[in-house]
């Protein structure tokens, strides 16, 4: 997994599954109401990780469908900005340096006090300020400054014209009243958050679900779905089973499982297209790993098209880098055909030859590493092994092994990962903390730790430049350079597939970041929802 804010912090083990199970069967509201045999206006759905903090200043929702939150604009179904805070999209200086937003009047946060422009200051303010541990800083970068003329007005203005910025502005709005009078790290709003959004947080039991109650006073009208609550269940089959015994409404499943469930068995399946990527990450502390030989053999060696149909079953592509296929922003003619032969060649040429048992060696050293998964993660555990076969057949040794958040993290530095990232709308969301080598070792940035030079010139100068032209020259640039020396294995882009009952009606999908349906999935707009009596 990458910086985004979300990760699997803690395990759902099976007895905890099977205890609340029985809970569920015995009290299917459960004190907060929150089981899906509370009624219509209740809805329980099933997703995969859980946030790290529920602190915007943290990170978290800094990409929108914060539920408990809003931000100064939001992303429509088609992935268009749309106003939330703000009353309109913001006025652009002619240089693209100055970003005027007005501010919509008589919001109120959730607990009955004003929303005002300080608000918004105190929020951007926090998040740039060095002392906030917030690892998606540099999405940031590009503010000079951010000030309150009077109660409705807020102007930022920009060190460079950074083309993407009116999407940052998605992020979700903190009261200062609150945040701003304790530690913006460890205070209780990071568990406890008030905000202006369509749902309140009730309760959140860290590794089992988040409870919400719709806000009777939202700004936008109160939701109909007066109950909402996301279990948190890391294994994809348990997810599946609770999915199938009643006990939730809708999930996120992987393609095997979501094929499960039948037409006409009362639920409705929804594919989203996605910019959700499945890596290997190659570190370059690793003496194998890190080796260029060794990088690009295995992204010839690798069979992209067998995984997306035998994993996926075909709800996917094949991925050559953080960008799709399918983007405007993918550079053609970095695509990499699966060749075996060619893979063995360029080992053979830089040295690495084969042993007795077929393992290379090169002075010394074996070709061989480990390659971490999440516990749990069916795709992911696919993935891996899917990979580490393709990678034999080359004559290099992968061992997967799989383990939660924190046995992995501590080794990323040195083992292989297999992680997943992905954000839509600009090519400076992914690339930038996938790649930057001044981000390595920072959380989940730059995971691989790794290192170009070239690359990172393109980097800057993709998100310095307001020209789309020199833009798209400057992104050209880095998916070229990964071709050369892949840092990263990338796999598949997959596509989220989630099951959710008959009884919400039609649904719709955005196109989605790597999320596991935290923020996304059919419940993107659950506020809006009308349920069936």
């Amino acid at each position: 997994m990458t910086a985004r804010s979300i990760r699997g912090a803690v395990a759902v083990t099976l007895a905890t599954v099977l205890s609340l199970t029985a809970a569920a069967c015995s009290q299917p509201g459960g004190s907060d109401g929150s089981g899906s045999g509370s009624g219509a206006a209740s809805t329980v759905v099933g997703i995969a990780y859980e946030p790290d903090s529920l602190s915007p200043l943290l990170g978290y929702g800094k990409d929108g469908n914060s539920k408990i939150f809003d931000g100064l604009l939001a992303l429509d179904g088609d992935m268009k900005l749309r106003p939330a805070l703000a009353t309109a999209l913001p006025e652009v200086s002619d240089d693209g340096l100055t970003y005027t937003y007005r501010l919509r009047s008589g919001v109120k946060f959730s607990d009955g006090k004003p929303f005002g422009a300080e608000d918004v200051v105190f929020t951007y303010r926090t998040i740039l300020d060095e002392k906030t541990n917030n690892a998606s800083r540099t999405e940031l970068d590009a503010v000079k400054s951010v000030e309150a003329s009077g109660d409705d007005t807020v102007v930022f203005t920009l060190k460079y014209p950074y083309a993407p910025f009116a999407q940052r502005t998605v992020l979700p709005i903190a009261p200062e009243h609150i945040a701003g009078k304790q530690d913006v790290n460890t205070g209780a709003f990071t568990t406890h958050p008030i905000g202006t959004g369509p749902y309140l947080l009730t309760k959140w039991s860290k590794g089992e679900k988040l409870s919400f109650r719709a806000n009777p006073d939202y700004w936008g009208g109160a939701p109909k779905v007066k109950k909402f609550t996301m279990a948190i269940i890391k294994d994809d089959d348990v997810r599946a089973t609770r999915l199938r015994s009643g006990e939730l409404d809708g999930a996120i499943l992987p393609p095997n499982l979501a094929k499960g469930f039948a037409r006409g068995s009362g639920m409705r399946t929804y594919a989203a297209t996605t910019y959700d990527y499945r890596t290997v990450t190659l570190p370059t502390h690793n003496k194998v790993a890190g080796d260029t030989a060794i990088r690009r053999a295995l992204d010839v060696a690798v069979d992209r098209r067998a995984m997306v149909d035998s994993i996926l079953n075909g709800e996917g592509r094949p991925a050559y880098g953080p960008v799709p296929t399918d983007s405007e922003w993918f550079t053609k003619g970095t695509e990499r055909t699966h060749d075996l032969a060619a893979a063995k060649k360029i080992l053979d040429e830089a040295g690495w030859k084969p042993g007795k048992d077929g393992i290379r060696t090169k002075d010394g050293v074996r070709a061989a590493f480990p390659l971490w998964y999440l516990t749990g993660d069916k795709l992911r555990q696919d993935h891996a092994l899917a990979y580490a076969s393709d990678a034999k057949k080359a004559g290099i040794a992968i061992t997967t092994e799989a383990g939660t958040w924190e046995v992995i993290e501590p080794r990323m530095k040195q083992d292989a990962v297999l992680a997943g990232g992905g954000s839509p709308a600009d090519p400076d969301f992914d690339q930038y903390t996938l790649l930057k080598s001044s981000l390595a070792g920072d959380g989940f940035n730059n995971m691989a730790w790794y290192d170009n030079k070239a690359v990172d010139q393109a980097l800057e100068a993709g998100r310095r430049s307001g020209d789309k032209a020199a833009r798209k020259a400057a992104y050209d640039t880095v998916q070229r350079e990964l071709v050369k020396n892949p840092g990263y294995t990338f796999l598949t882009h997959i596509d989220h597939l989630y099951v959710v009952k008959d009884r919400f009606g039609a649904l719709t999908t955005q196109v989605e970041p790597h999320d596991h349906g935290l923020a996304s999935g059919p419940w993107w707009n659950v506020e809006d929802w009308t349920p069936k009596k």
